[in-house]
């Protein structure tokens, strides 16, 4: 049987994430449209609390890039709502960003079945997520983000004492202070949404925090290691599927000056990789050569472009 992970001594009952919210405590007695001016008001103080932890975020951006140019990973780790945020995030890298599917990955307590369905008791078993990192052969090159609103999810701690015992870089996400929650990690991001319109439901405000943070940690950090020119993709696998053919065609017309049909002709002789086709387009060279100007640069379009 499964070790139970001891949770932080501060009792579920204080945190910030479960204190009541006046503005919404006779929700049952309001007609729908106040309802929703309620929750949306309370949804518009979700981007000043994730500007507020900007400090944080950019470290934590920083990190997660240069574990990257290490050759190493980041890896989400969180139970419910967290935990399938960071599945979600991690399986949007490839086709946006072309990235290795091992570059960025998610572990939800309760395995693939938790997407689908709510597994309660899955978040107390840190022992899962332990044997889960060693399979996965964590080290000091990785990253491991835990994603916790209410802070004290067992599985997330665990996950991230076993980082710290690899020498992995740790990152910890939560919607309460440190003073209530602490934890011993390189980066602690606190998004402080405050009291859910549901009495603890934090797949609300917390949820969308959680969201635009790994958004931002992940678009950001993929920037930084040349995945965009501006703010165009053009490391996207054109080969995934009809539109991101078309993205990509009109992503190597728009840097190159060629029409449609030259672009696409640029693209196909490029095996799909639009950054290539750029290349080939721009300097008039092989895919090859082109190829070649990208991996002296580590894939930065701009500098293989000279500008």
């Amino acid at each position: 049987m499964a070790t139970r992970t001891k949770q932080p001594s501060e009792s579920r009952g204080h945190l910030l994430t479960e204190t009541i919210n006046t503005k919404s405590a006779d929700l049952d007695a309001l007609s729908v449209s106040a309802a929703f001016d309620v929750m949306n008001g309370e949804d518009q103080t979700v981007p000043q609390a994730v500007a507020r932890a900007k400090p944080a975020i950019v470290q934590a951006i920083k990190l997660v890039a240069d574990a990257w140019r290490a050759g190493g990973r980041l890896i989400y780790v969180g139970a419910g709502t967290s935990g399938r945020l960071g599945v979600l995030d991690a399986s949007e890298c490839p086709p946006t960003f072309r990235s290795d599917p091992k570059m960025v990955q998610g572990i939800i307590a309760g395995g693939r079945k938790a997407l689908w369905r709510s597994i309660e008791g899955a978040e107390d078993e840190g022992s899962a997520v332990v044997a889960i990192l060693r399979e996965m052969k964590l080290n000091k090159h990785d990253v491991v983000m835990g994603i916790a609103s209410g802070g004290t999810t067992p599985y997330v701690h665990a996950a991230l004492g076993e980082a710290r015992k690899r020498g992995a870089g740790t990152i910890f996400f939560a919607c309460v202070p440190k003073r209530q929650v602490p934890a011993d990690v390189d980066v602690d991001i606190r998004v402080l949404t405050g009291p859910e319109v549901l009495t603890g439901s934090t797949r609300l405000k917390a949820g969308t925090a959680t969201k635009l943070t790994l958004n931002m940690i992940t678009t950001l950090a993929m920037v930084q290691i040349g995945k965009t020119h501006g703010n165009l993709m053009v490391d996207l696998n054109s080969y995934a599927c009809r539109k991101l053919v078309d993205r990509a065609t009109r992503v190597v017309q728009q840097l190159t000056g060629r029409d449609r049909e030259a672009a696409g002709a640029l693209l196909r002789a490029a095996r799909g990789k639009a950054k290539t086709a750029i290349v080939m387009g721009r300097l008039d060279v092989s895919r090859a050569e082109a190829e070649k100007r990208l991996a002296a640069v580590d894939g930065r379009l701009r500098a293989a472009l000279g500008e």
